[in-house]
C-alpha cells in the first residue's frame, strides 16, 4: 500500500499531468464527469507507476505549455482521453 507520501506525490503528478493534457479535474467532477473514486482509482493507479521521476520531468519540461498527449508509460492515458473527448 501506498504511504500518505506517495500518494500526495502521485496525487499532484495526476493534477499536473491533467492540467498539461486541459482537463480541469475539478470542472470535471462539477459536471458530473469523473467522480471522487475515479479520481481516487487514478491516483492509486499512478502509484503503482514505475517511472514517476521520469513524468515528473516530463511535466517540468512542459511547464506553462499544454501537450497532446500524456507520455506512453502513463497508466491514466485512458481516463485522460475520455475526458478530454467528452
Amino acid at each position: 500500500m501506498a504511504s500518505d507520501t506517495d500518494f500526495n506525490r502521485h496525487a499532484t503528478l495526476v493534477d499536473h499531468m491533467a492540467s498539461t493534457l486541459g482537463v480541469d479535474l475539478e470542472e470535471k467532477i462539477m459536471r458530473g464527469r469523473l467522480t471522487y473514486g475515479q479520481l481516487d482509482d487514478a491516483v492509486l493507479a499512478c502509484t503503482g507507476c514505475t517511472q514517476p521521476c521520469a513524468c515528473e520531468a516530463w511535466l517540468a519540461d512542459k511547464a506553462g505549455n499544454s501537450a497532446p498527449t500524456p507520455p506512453s508509460y502513463c497508466r491514466n492515458s485512458a481516463l485522460f482521453d475520455a475526458l478530454r473527448d467528452g
